[in-house]
């Protein structure tokens, strides 16, 4: 198939391309570079010995967008665009509702207007707020306690009336955990802008020597060790989920919803002891006091999953460090052009 990946020179969307390309599919990317570089989408290239053909579009410019859709034959689209730092996202409401839901609404007039119908969705477990028991199945009541996550979650609702209204549309919103981990080559991983956001990219980065502690918020949690406990999932596993995703919308399949996980909780100090044996050498951190929004637990219940596109995570929680670490000791400063 010919798919769209939208957002695809960043994090998620370059692990995605190289297993579409790996699974013979091919690959038309569109990013702005607004928090991504150009080289990530080289490097995938280096790993797959493929090409991908790259447009840099914000895809709220519609004209750009019909652009794309007229000079390639779309099968499917993959959405990754979109802003998605919690905190900024408080600070910054407006630029999140605008940026990530009318570019998803942008998209889907276009889609439309070409006659493509498959769309896969980056949603979260943020939709899924506080839980009130975990592990957390599909069927769990949603709420969001940020920006970030009720631009997910309202676009959660926008796709769920649009195959309401149309039938002829497959849908696969794929509401994904933790994230972690990196290519095995090294050559792709996570590069955010600035001081991370995320544990894991936190904690690399103070593993190469470039952040003095890692800052855990908050070790009076009602959890094992009293810090915050979450699904990592590699995000190699992640990207086969999108595969199987794709594959599963040639089958319409109408509007499907499905978890992203391991199944098991990890807390922020198992994360530091994985990654202090991943690293020889001990990871130093300081307790803090707790974050607004954070919740003790939150991890998933894969079986659905499995059933429905035949997901099971493979990788261990020693291979996302080995990973994530590798990536950041070959590319320290991240993607450097």
């Amino acid at each position: 198939m010919n798919i769209l990946v939208t957002g695809g020179a960043g994090y998620i969307g370059t692990h995605t391309m190289v297993k579409l390309l790996e699974n013979n599919h091919t690959v038309v990317c569109v990013d702005d570079l607004s928090n991504s570089k150009y080289i990530a989408v080289e490097r995938v290239e280096k790993i797959t010995g493929k090409k991908v053909k790259f447009y840099q579009n914000d895809i709220r410019d519609r004209e750009a967008l019909r652009k794309v859709f007229s000079e390639n034959k779309i099968d499917a689209v993959i959405n990754f665009a979109g802003f998605k730092a919690v905190g900024e996202s408080c600070a910054k409401p407006i630029e999140y509702y605008d940026n990530n839901i009318y570019g998803m609404l942008v998209l889907l007039e276009v889609m439309r207007e070409f006659g493509v119908k498959n769309i896969v969705f980056s949603s979260s477990a943020t939709v899924y707020g506080n839980p009130h028991k975990v592990p957390i199945t599909e069927d769990f009541p949603l709420s969001t306690s940020n920006p970030y996550g009720s631009t997910k979650l309202f676009i959660e609702y926008i796709l769920k009336d649009l195959y309401a209204s149309d039938k002829s549309f497959n849908i696969a919103i794929l509401r994904y955990f933790n994230p972690i981990g990196a290519h095995p080559s090294g050559l792709i991983g996570e590069d955010p802008n600035g001081i991370p956001n995320n544990l894991c990219p936190y904690i690399t980065k103070v593993c190469v020597g470039k952040l003095p502690h890692v800052n855990v918020f908050g070790n009076d949690y009602p959890t094992h060790d009293g810090t915050g406990v979450r699904d990592y999932i590699h995000v190699e596993d992640l990207a086969e989920g999108h595969v199987l995703a794709v594959n599963k919308l040639a089958d319409n399949p109408g509007l499907i919803i499905v978890n992203l996980g391991t199944g098991t909780g990890y807390s922020v100090l198992d994360m530091i002891k994985a990654f202090s044996k991943a690293l020889g050498k001990e990871v130093p951190y300081k307790i803090g006091a707790h974050r607004p929004g954070d919740i003790p637990t939150c991890y998933a219940d894969p079986t659905y999953a499995e059933n429905l596109l035949g997901f099971k995570a493979k990788k261990s929680l020693e291979d996302m460090c080995k990973d994530a670490l590798n990536w950041q000791l070959k590319n320290p400063d991240g993607y450097v052009e």
